[in-house]
């Protein structure tokens, strides 16, 4: 027989946060049965420690521990019971009675002042009321619950309006359950018909698929015969993978998990499986997939991955667990000490959070340069998939520097066909060569027809060959790889005779070269001061009659035309024109020009010398009208 039942206020800052939640302070109706069931495991988990410690618990039967959710279409009844450990009157009042005992009021008076709806359900979530989403659905919500090792149960019941009562009951079994007295059926609010069978399984499929415990409905059958039966379902899974060791986990396995959590059918190109204990527990199982995504450089492409909390999922894309460079990387990352609500703006501003990211990252990283240490095939996939998204990380994740660079992969003079490493091409430098040479284009065809590589191919240097738009960036941001510097060839000074063993030419020889031109060079600089800041000597040329070079730390052309593409306008950067002094043309001007410094065909010459070194690597002419009508004249004065 049980006592009276007593009935009681809440506070008053309590009433003001229930009528929040009630009135669809959370956008999404579906999860207060996520909550419930996550009570109800955690009531689980707590029964199955507590029987091996607790002596004064008695015998405890934990053969069969499970969540039974139980539909009353009639008296449009939903309740979620569980086997548990149970609560005692004084849990009922300190776990239940009472929401966010301390902090309320500061909660309340945060929510306040947030802007929308949003905002306020993420402030929610910091004060763990997940049990009181209940009302959101419900018109009223009754607890019974028996705690384990004691004799008698209590009842709880509100309809969240202020009050609550409570009361002794006799005759309950050990653990709790939650009945909700749902309100009808509206779309307009929200509220979906909760009593559907199929509406929970979507439910319990979306947010529960993997909690331990099985989770268990009695469902109407028909059979053949056109007879009715009742059978009970098991609604889960319970099949975490990443909560079981990978020697208990199949290939198959892992394929299966990853083409339903990407619903990509091939299978992935490496996965991750890993467990961090310590002061934050978690497991975690990532995957990188085989095939790039087709919205993979798409603004809209949703990045992150799956979290969960003890096997309860929290949300889709948790951008706060990998950074976007690795926004093609699919998987799960299960916490053991985070809250289930848990929101986007807290998660990035979490120290914990942020070390697991650190870690996640490293492990990724890692993963691909053992990859490429020990399975040079699939790294080269890998690479062709997701290697421009990868260098994304050099402009974005400083700490991995070094990480990323050891995984760049780069066309090369080297091999026609095959790419190297930024390690291998260290390994192959020549003797005394200290910098990294590299030249970017737009395709491979137009680097290696460049004037900048005549000196490099013949003097037998390697060059990178690097035609990504984002190599543009990187190289100019990163520029150094194991102590060596990395140059653009068509930037700076080039002297590749300074420390090369088979140079013929001189002291005395460039002294004589240097007075030879003297008197073309100040002319040609001012002749096309327009175009170029400089008319000088060049050491890099072999064939061409001239090249467009810039300073060490210009702006490339290409760079400048991304800038403004993105509607960044830029000042315009006047570079370098450098001459072959050997070259027939170039000498020919020489001579011209000390004959009759006046000649105005001189200055036409030097125009066609500036467009043709402009075409050559690619450049855009500034009046083609123009180059086209002194070229035509030059031609037909020849014939």
């Amino acid at each position: 027989m049980g006592s009276s039942a007593e009935t009681r206020e809440f506070q008053a800052e309590t009433r003001q946060l229930l009528r929040l939640v009630i009135h669809s302070i959370y956008s999404n109706k579906d999860i207060f049965l996520r909550e419930l069931i996550s009570n109800a495991s955690d009531a689980l988990d707590k029964l199955r420690l507590e029987s091996l410690t607790d002596s004064s618990l008695g015998e405890i039967d934990t053969t069969d521990l499970h969540i039974s959710l139980e539909v009353d279409r009639d008296a449009r009844t939903l309740t979620v019971r569980d086997n548990g450990i149970g609560m005692s009157r004084d849990d009922l009042v300190e776990l239940i009675g009472t929401i966010a005992k301390s902090g309320t009021a500061e909660l309340l008076e945060k929510i306040k002042e947030s802007k929308d709806a949003a905002a306020a359900e993420n402030l929610i979530g910091q004060f763990g009321v997940g049990f009181y989403s209940a009302f959101m659905v419900a018109d009223e919500v009754t607890v019974r619950t028996r705690r384990a090792g004691t004799d008698s149960g209590t009842q709880w019941q509100s309809s969240g309006e202020g009050v609550y009562t409570i009361e002794e009951v006799d005759g309950l079994p050990v653990g709790t359950s939650v009945t909700l007295h749902l309100k009808p059926a509206d779309s307009e609010d929200g509220l979906a018909d909760y009593l559907s069978e199929s509406k929970i399984r979507q439910i319990v499929k979306q947010y529960s698929d993997f909690i331990r415990w099985p989770i268990r409905m009695a469902t109407e059958r028909t059979g053949t015969d056109g007879a009715s039966s009742r059978e009970v379902d098991t609604l889960n899974s319970m099949k975490a993978l990443w909560a079981r060791s990978r020697s208990e986990v199949t290939e198959d396995e892992y394929n299966e998990f990853y083409q339903q959590i990407s619903h990509d059918w091939l299978p992935p190109a490496e996965t991750i499986h890993m467990r961090a204990e310590g002061t934050f527990e978690y497991e975690a199982l990532l995957f990188i997939p085989s095939q790039a995504p087709f919205d993979l450089f798409s603004r809209e492409t949703k990045r992150g991955v799956q979290l969960y909390v003890k096997r309860v999922f929290i949300m889709d894309d948790c951008e706060a667990l990998m950074p976007n460079y690795l926004r093609f990387v699919k998987g799960v990352v299960d916490a053991h000490d985070l809250s289930l609500n848990v929101s986007r703006e807290i998660l990035q501003h979490d120290r914990q959070i942020r070390g697991v990211r650190r870690r996640l990252v490293k492990k990724v990283l890692g993963a691909i340069k053992t990859m490429q240490t020990k399975d040079a095939e699939r790294y080269a996939k890998v690479w062709s998939q997701f290697g421009r998204a990868l260098k994304e990380g050099l402009l974005e994740d400083t700490d991995n520097t070094e990480a990323l660079l050891e995984l760049v992969s780069a066309a090369s003079t080297h091999d026609p066909e095959k790419p190297t490493t930024l390690r291998q091409y260290v390994e192959r430098m020549k003797d005394g060569q200290e910098t990294i040479y590299y030249l970017t284009g737009e395709t491979r065809a137009m680097v290696e027809n460049s004037p900048h590589m005549e000196a490099f191919t013949a003097k037998g240097y390697e060059v990178l060959i690097l035609t990504d738009p984002i190599d543009e960036v990187w190289v100019d941001q990163v520029r150094s790889f194991d102590g060596h510097p990395l140059q653009s060839i068509a930037k700076g000074q080039v002297d590749l005779d300074g420390s090369a063993e088979d140079s013929q030419e001189t002291d005395a020889d460039k002294a004589q070269r240097e007075q030879d031109f003297a008197a073309l060079l100040p002319w040609l600089t001012a002749t096309l001061s327009e175009q170029v800041k400089q008319v000088r000597l060049s050491s890099r040329l072999t064939t061409s009659a001239a090249c467009i070079v810039g300073d060490a730390h210009d702006v490339t052309p290409t760079l400048e035309k991304m800038y403004r593409a993105m509607g960044q306008e830029l000042p315009t950067v006047k570079r370098i024109l450098e001459l072959n002094p050997t070259h027939p043309l170039i000498t020919a001007l020489r001579t011209a020009h000390a004959a009759n410094a006046d000649d105005p065909k001189l200055a036409d010459t030097a125009e066609l010398i500036y467009g043709s070194a402009l075409l050559a690597e690619g450049g855009d002419l500034p009046d083609p009208a123009r180059f086209t009508r002194l070229l035509t004249d030059r031609l037909t004065g020849t014939l």
